[in-house]
């Protein structure tokens, strides 16, 4: 062959590879014998791969995946079986009480499917190319219909908790604990003795992703803690303080139980789904209302990025402790020995230097 006529050749197809917008790696990758894994295989790397957080937010989904796909290759699935699976899931979804339509399912799923093809697309399992989930429409998230409770029916939940049930030490407390600490339900069933600071009346919350954070409470509600870990046996300082009357630990299906308890006597828990997770509203409402955004961000452990503002100003307006400290001061009535005893005004300026410099 002449020369001239290889290099046409070798030209020709430079010029198909950017038509057609491939990389020569790639021609060589897919030239080369391939042995993709399966799901079923695959997911033992992902697994082994990912934090504590990732495994506990992930695997029943992944689960769902092996279960469906699991002999399947990473390789195989097209955007469209990506979709299809996706409306499996919405159609199978557990019923719970405050579901949305399976939507919440359909996203946790979505998400950790691209997490198995990104660690596939890291460790060089798959090209860039064979990801099928750019191709896949996100799924929305479903509009969160939570809001802040009045004082009223708040109340008259209260009421209805400890005049029904069988425990109602027990629910008077945990409802007592996340309205003040604004705690989502994790907060809760991960608090241990150890986690109690009666001198300054704090105690360490670790929720999502094992963030910790120290949030205020009032005396009234540090001495039920402190009686109740003594009196259900929370002796062992590092163990779940939050028990039932025979000792075992709380669970996530008590928090269920409680509300359809209630709602058979409270129409409004039936009617918008109420659950421990608008005492978290209610409180972060009334914190906002009063105390300002900077606070209530604060309070609910956010970080400021996740604020309502959207720019540098969030650097320079942050909370501190004490000021959070004194919005639990406010909203319990009770003296908190963190709260500020200081405020900025017209007196704080009287000794200024440059009145000072005048005279």
């Amino acid at each position: 062959m002449a020369v001239g006529s290889a290099q046409a050749d070798v030209q020709a197809l430079v010029q198909l590879m950017h038509a057609m917008n491939v990389e020569p790696e790639e021609l060589l990758a897919a030239a080369r014998p391939q042995n993709v894994p399966t799901f079923e295989e695959f997911m033992r790397l992902v697994r082994a791969a990912a934090s504590p957080g990732l495994q506990r937010s992930y695997k029943s989904y992944w689960d769902r995946i092996v279960e469906c796909w699991g002999g399947r290759r990473l390789n195989e699935p097209t955007p469209r079986e990506v979709g299809e699976l996706l409306e499996h899931i919405r159609a199978n979804a557990l019923r719970r009480r405050t579901h949305v339509d399976g939507a919440g399912a359909v996203c946790n799923l979505y998400y950790a499917l691209l997490r198995v093809y990104r660690f596939a697309i890291d460790q060089e399992v798959l090209s860039s190319r064979q990801d099928p989930m750019p191709k896949v429409p996100r799924p929305r998230s479903a509009k969160s219909q939570r809001h802040a409770l009045s004082p009223q029916l708040y109340q008259e939940i209260v009421r209805t908790a400890v005049g029904t049930g069988r425990d109602p030490r027990l629910d008077g407390l945990i409802l007592r604990f996340h309205l003040e600490t604004a705690a989502r339900t994790g907060g809760a069933l991960n608090l241990r003795p150890m986690d109690l600071d009666p001198e300054r009346l704090l105690v360490t919350l670790r929720e999502k992703g094992s963030i910790q954070r120290l949030q205020p409470v009032s005396r009234t509600l540090m001495r039920a803690l402190l009686d109740h870990a003594e009196e259900r046996g929370a002796r062992d300082k590092a163990s779940p303080l939050f028990r039932f009357r025979d000792g075992r630990p709380l669970t996530k299906r008590r928090y269920e139980t409680l509300w359809i308890r209630v709602g058979k006597y409270v129409p409004a828990i039936g009617e918008e789904n109420i659950s421990m997770h608008w005492l978290r509203h209610t409180t972060l409402t009334w914190v906002e209302r009063n105390f300002g955004v900077a606070v209530a961000v604060a309070y609910a452990g956010h970080s400021a990025g996740l604020s309502l503002w959207r720019g540098v100003t969030a650097h320079y307006v942050k909370a501190s402790l004490e000021e959070v400290a004194t919005a639990l001061q406010a909203l319990t009535g009770e003296p908190h020995p963190l709260a500020a005893h200081w405020s900025w005004s017209a007196a704080a300026l009287e000794v200024h230097p440059l009145q000072e410099a005048g005279r």
